[in-house]
C-alpha cells in the first residue's frame, strides 16, 4: 500500500515564508539508532518521540497488615494481576503484553536457599545484604563489560560482591510472544553484602548511588545493546519480577515466584498499557518503589524544575558524592520512571516515603477552607520546595516497611480497598480482583481525592490520613516560619513612577507589536466586558501561521495540547475548588533540607501584574530582595543578525544575576522605540529559562516579564508554560484605556477597574486552558510545555523550546528576525510619509479580500449555497474543487497530503 507523503506545494507567497520547507528531523543518537535494531525501541522520527513515553495502566497490591510473610501473598497477587489483564494491553501478538510484574518483600529463606544452591555461598543476616533482578545484553561480550563495571561501582562504594545467579527465563512454557522475545535480555539476579558495621539504611543509600551510576550504560555508545542493561531494584527490602510480559505470564515466566520458599508480607502488582507509545522490558512496572496508574501531565515542567535543582542541592547523607546521583532524572524512562527517579531521590536523602508522595502529589489544599491550619500551612510551606506532579494519578508505593496508596487531587482514577479480620490488606485499581469471603471483611472503600493509604507493617495498623498528615504537620511550626519569611505583593510598594499610560506614542507601540483592529475588537474587549477568554463559533479556518503569506506573531505557531483517551480534562467552573493560579516565586532553597529560609519567597496570587506591581518589583529592596532589569530590544542597525545575538546576551545577562545573588530578574521590552527592536518575549523567556535550566540555576532566580507583546489569553499560557513566573501586559492595558477614552468601551469604567476586569479575564482563560490538560495549578503548569509547534524549525525549539514536538520543521530565526523588523517598521517607518494612521486589519478572524486566507471565504460559501438551492452539479465541484484544491492547500497541513 502507497505510504502518504507530507510535501509543502509552492505558494506565490509576499513573506519570507517561501522558505518553509519540509525537513527530516534531526539525526538520532547513536545509541538510540542502536536500539531500533537490537532493542526495538524507535529513536525520534516522523510524529514519534520517545520522550513522550506515557502509561495508562491497572495496579494493586495485597499485604498482610502485620508484616507476616507467606507464599500465599504471591499467589494472591497473581490472581489480583490476571483480573487486570483487562487494564493493560498487548501488541499485534495477544502474547505479547505492554508489561508486567510484581514488587514483593525480599524473601530470605528462598534466597538463602537458591544462594547455597546455585552460587555455594551463604548470605549474610537480613539487613546486611541487598538482592535484585538485573536485565543484561544478549551479548556475551556487552554482558560480560556491564557485569564487570557494576563489580567496579560495588568496590568503589566498599560493598562486598557476593555472586551473580542466573535467574530461570521460562519463554517457552510462559508463551511468551516473538516481539517479546527479539528484546528480551538475560536476567540475572545480583547479590551484594554490606561493609562492616553499616546499617540498613546507609547500606541502602550506598546501593543507591551503584544503581545509579550504572545506569549511565544505558547511554554508553560503545554498546550496541546498551539499552538492554537494567537494575530492576537491589534492595535490602523489596525485589521486583517484571517484564514485558501479559498478566498470564508472570508466574509461568519466573520458576522463582512458584517456589513455595518465597515468601513475602506483601506483593505489589502493575498491568501496563503504554498509552501510544512503545512497550519494553525497562518499562513494565513496579518501579523501585511504586506503581501507578494515570498519566503526569505537568512531566516536561517537572523534570526541568528537577535538573533546575541539582544545582542548589546539597545533601548531609551523601555530601561531595551528591553530584554522582545525577541526573536525577534519567533519559529514557516514562512519566511513571521519571516519578520513580525523583521519589526515589527524595528517600535516598532522607525525606520518609509518606512526606515525599505528599511533596509531589499534594492534596488541594489553597481554598479548602475546613483544612485545619497546621495542615494548610504544611502544604503551603512544601509548595516553596516544589511544583505538584499532576495529572490524573492512582499512586501505590512502598519500601517495604510500609505500603500505601495515594490519589491526585481530582480523584481521576479509582482505587478500592479491603480490610480483613485475618490482617490483609487488598488494594486495586477495581474492586473484585480477589474473591474475599464477605464474612471475614473488616473495612472496605475507596481512595478520596488526594487522601493517603498507608499501613505501618511494624505497627500493624492502617494509619488513617488525618492521622498521618497532622503528624508530619506538626512536626515543624510550618505557619510561624510562613508567617516570618514570606513575601506578599502587597508588602512592596512603587517607586514614584507615572501610571504608564503614553496616548503619544500608544499607536506605533501597538503596530510594532503586532496588534490589529481584530486584536481590540475580538480579543481586548471580550476580555473586560464578558470577564471571559472570547469564544468563537466552529474554530478558526485562517490559515495556519506556518502556511500564512503573512508575518505572525511566533504565539501563532503553537498550539495548545489537550487531555485525551484516558486522561480526562477538568470542569474549570464547577471544579474550581481544587484550582489555582497562586504561586510563589523567587529562588529555592535546598530540596532535600527543611528550614524557616525556605518559604523566604515572593507569593504572587495571579500571574498577571499590574503596573504599580511590576514597578514594585523593579525597584525591590525588601528583606534581602533585589531584582535587575533586563533590556530585551536590540539596536535597529544590527538587522536580523541582532535577533539570536539579543537571546545570547540575554540569557547570559540572567546567568550573571543569578550567580550576583539577584533574587528577581525583570526582562522588559519598554525601550522600543524607532532604533530599539524588541526580541519577541516568548522567545526572551524560553532562552533564559532553558539557558538557566542547563545550567542548573533556574531556581536560583525568579524570571518577571514586562512586555507590551502578550496580550491574549494564548499568549499567557505560553509564556507561563515555558517558564515566565509572572507578567506585566503593559501595553495591552494602554490599548484598553485608550479604547476607553475613544468610546469604545463603557464610560463608567476608569483605569484601575479595566484592568482589574482584564486580570479576571484571563485568569478564567488560563483556568480553562489548564483543564483542558487536566491541571489543577498554575505551579505544576509553569515550564511544563503542554504546546506543539507548527512549523518551526529545530534551531529554534533547541534554543528556546527544549523538548517541545515541532514534527514538520519550518521557519528559521532569519524569517522570524525579518517578520519583526518588518512590524516594527510599520510603526517606526523609515520615512514619515509612510506612516500609518491606524492599526491594520489583517482579516484573521473575519476574512477580508486582501487579508488572511480562510478555508471558508465568500466564493465558496456562494457556490455551495448555489449548489444547495439549485441542485446545481457544476456549482457543488466548483466549491469542492475551491476548497479540496485550493484553500485546503493554503489553510491546513492535511492539503499537503499527496500520495507516493
Amino acid at each position: 500500500m502507497e505510504r502518504l507523503k507530507m510535501t509543502l506545494q509552492p505558494e506565490n507567497k509576499n513573506s519570507s515564508l517561501n522558505h518553509l520547507i519540509q525537513e527530516t528531523q534531526p539525526t538520532p543518537n547513536a545509541v538510540a539508532e542502536k536500539a531500533i535494531a537490537e532493542f526495538h525501541l524507535p529513536p525520534a522520527q516522523g510524529l514519534y518521540d520517545p520522550n513522550h513515553e506515557k502509561d495508562s495502566c491497572g495496579v494493586g497490591f495485597i499485604a498482610h497488615i502485620k508484616g507476616k510473610p507467606s507464599h500465599q501473598i504471591v499467589l494472591d497477587a497473581d490472581q489480583i494481576l490476571q483480573a487486570m489483564d483487562h487494564r493493560g494491553a498487548c501488541g499485534c501478538e495477544p502474547n505479547t503484553g505492554d508489561g508486567s510484574g510484581i514488587m514483593c518483600g525480599l524473601p530470605h529463606a528462598f534466597l538463602k536457599k537458591v544462594a547455597k544452591r546455585d552460587l555455594g555461598v551463604d548470605l549474610p543476616a537480613a539487613g546486611q545484604f541487598a538482592a535484585g533482578l538485573v536485565f543484561l545484553p544478549k551479548d556475551e561480550t556487552e554482558r560480560k563489560y556491564c557485569k564487570e563495571t557494576v563489580e567496579k561501582l560495588i568496590a568503589d562504594a566498599g560493598q562486598k560482591l557476593i555472586g551473580w545467579r542466573d535467574v530461570p527465563q521460562m519463554s517457552d512454557v510462559a508463551d511468551v510472544g516473538p516481539t517479546a522475545r527479539r528484546s528480551e535480555p538475560v536476567i540475572e539476579q545480583l547479590f551484594v553484602g554490606a561493609s562492616d558495621g553499616l546499617n540498613d539504611d546507609a547500606f541502602d543509600r550506598k546501593l543507591y548511588m551503584i544503581h545509579k551510576q550504572a545506569s549511565k550504560l544505558r547511554a554508553d555508545e560503545s554498546l550496541k545493546q546498551a539499552m538492554m542493561f537494567y537494575i530492576c531494584s537491589l534492595s535490602t527490602k523489596v525485589i521486583i519480577y517484571k517484564g514485558m510480559l501479559t498478566p498470564a505470564q508472570v508466574l509461568p515466566y519466573y520458576p522463582d515466584l512458584q517456589d513455595e520458599d518465597f515468601e513475602t508480607h506483601l506483593a505489589m502488582v502493575h498491568s501496563r498499557f503504554s498509552t501510544n507509545t512503545f512497550p519494553s522490558w525497562d518499562r513494565a512496572q513496579p518501579l523501585r518503589f511504586m506503581s501507578h496508574n494515570g498519566e503526569i501531565n505537568t512531566l516536561r515542567g517537572n523534570s526541568n524544575w528537577m535538573r533546575a535543582r541539582q544545582g542548589s542541592a546539597k545533601s548531609e547523607l551523601f555530601g561531595d558524592d551528591l553530584q554522582k546521583l545525577f541526573p536525577v532524572v534519567e533519559p529514557h524512562c516514562s512519566d511513571s520512571g521519571t516519578f520513580d527517579n525523583v521519589l526515589e531521590f527524595l528517600l535516598m536523602n532522607g525525606r520518609t516515603l509518606q512526606e515525599a508522595i505528599m511533596m509531589m502529589v499534594p492534596e488541594a489544599w489553597q481554598k479548602h477552607e475546613t483544612m485545619p491550619e497546621d495542615k494548610r500551612a504544611f502544604y503551603e510551606y512544601f509548595s516553596c520546595l516544589m511544583e505538584p506532579w499532576d495529572g490524573p494519578a492512582s499512586i501505590a508505593f512502598t519500601d517495604g516497611k510500609y505500603i500505601g496508596a495515594t490519589l491526585d487531587r481530582n480523584g481521576l482514577r479509582p482505587s478500592r480497598y479491603y480490610i480483613t479480620h485475618d490482617d490483609r490488606v487488598i488494594m486495586a485499581s477495581e474492586v473484585g480482583v480477589l474473591p474475599v469471603d464477605p464474612a471475614i471483611v473488616k473495612e472496605k472503600g475507596r481512595l478520596q481525592p488526594g487522601k493517603m493509604f498507608l499501613v505501618d507493617f511494624a505497627e500493624g495498623r492502617l494509619i488513617p490520613d488525618e492521622e498521618l498528615k497532622s503528624s508530619f504537620a506538626k512536626k515543624m511550626p510550618y505557619g510561624d516560619w510562613l508567617k516570618e519569611n514570606r513575601i506578599r505583593l502587597a508588602d512592596l510598594h512603587p517607586e514614584s513612577e507615572p501610571h504608564g499610560f503614553d496616548s503619544n506614542t500608544l499607536l506605533p507601540r501597538m503596530q510594532a507589536f503586532g496588534y490589529t483592529i481584530e486584536t481590540i475588537s475580538f480579543m481586548l474587549r471580550p476580555l473586560v466586558e464578558q470577564l471571559r477568554d472570547p469564544v468563537g463559533s466552529m474554530g478558526n479556518d485562517s490559515a495556519l501561521a506556518c502556511l500564512s503569506d503573512k508575518p505572525r506573531m511566533i504565539y501563532d505557531y503553537f498550539k495548545q495540547l489537550f487531555a485525551q483517551v484516558t486522561n480526562p480534562a477538568i470542569d474549570s467552573i464547577r471544579e474550581e475548588v481544587i484550582m489555582s493560579l497562586e504561586c510563589y516565586i523567587g529562588p529555592e532553597q535546598n530540596l532535600l533540607d527543611a528550614s524557616p529560609e525556605h518559604c523566604h519567597r515572593l507569593l504572587v496570587d495571579h500571574p498577571i501584574l499590574t503596573n504599580e506591581e511590576i514597578a514594585a518589583l523593579k525597584h525591590i529592596n525588601y528583606e534581602g530582595w533585589h531584582s535587575r532589569v533586563i533590556d530585551i530590544t536590540f539596536d535597529r542597525s544590527e538587522g536580523k543578525a541582532g535577533l539570536q545575538a539579543t537571546l545570547d546576551r540575554i540569557a547570559k545577562e540572567a546567568e550573571e544575576a543569578a550567580d550576583a545573588g539577584i533574587q528577581l530578574v525583570v526582562l522588559s521590552d519598554r525601550e522600543i522605540s524607532h532604533d530599539r527592536v524588541p526580541v519577541s518575549a516568548l522567545l526572551a523567556v524560553g532562552a533564559v529559562h532553558h539557558h538557566l535550566v542547563k545550567q542548573a540555576k533556574r531556581t536560583r532566580i525568579g524570571l518577571v516579564i514586562e512586555t507590551g507583546e502578550a496580550r491574549e489569553v494564548h499568549h499567557h499560557c505560553l509564556l507561563i508554560g515555558y517558564g515566565a513566573d509572572a507578567i506585566n501586559p503593559y501595553l495591552a492595558f494602554e490599548a484598553l484605556w485608550q479604547a476607553r477614552r475613544d468610546g469604545l468601551m463603557d464610560s463608567t469604567l476608569d483605569d484601575d477597574k479595566i484592568v482589574a476586569a482584564y486580570r479576571k479575564g484571563v485568569a478564567k482563560g488560563m483556568l480553562k486552558v489548564m483543564a483542558k490538560m487536566g491541571i489543577s495549578t498554575l505551579q505544576s503548569y509553569k515550564g511544563a510545555q503542554i504546546f506543539e509547534a507548527l512549523g518551526l524549525k529545530d534551531e529554534i525549539i533547541a534554543n528556546c523550546f527544549v523538548g517541545t514536538a515541532s514534527r514538520i520543521q519550518g521557519v528559521s530565526f532569519d524569517i522570524l528576525a525579518e517578520e519583526t523588523l518588518r512590524r516594527h517598521r510599520l510603526g517606526y517607518p523609515d520615512r514619515n510619509v509612510d506612516r500609518q494612521a491606524q492599526l491594520p486589519n489583517l482579516g484573521e478572524y473575519h476574512w477580508r479580500a486582501e487579508g488572511e486566507k480562510h478555508a471558508w471565504d465568500p466564493q465558496s460559501i456562494a457556490t455551495l449555497q448555489v449548489a444547495a438551492r439549485t441542485n446545481n452539479e457544476d456549482a457543488y465541484w466548483k466549491f469542492a474543487h475551491g476548497i479540496n484544491d485550493d484553500n485546503r492547500k493554503r489553510c491546513a497541513l492535511r492539503g499537503l497530503l499527496g500520495f507516493k
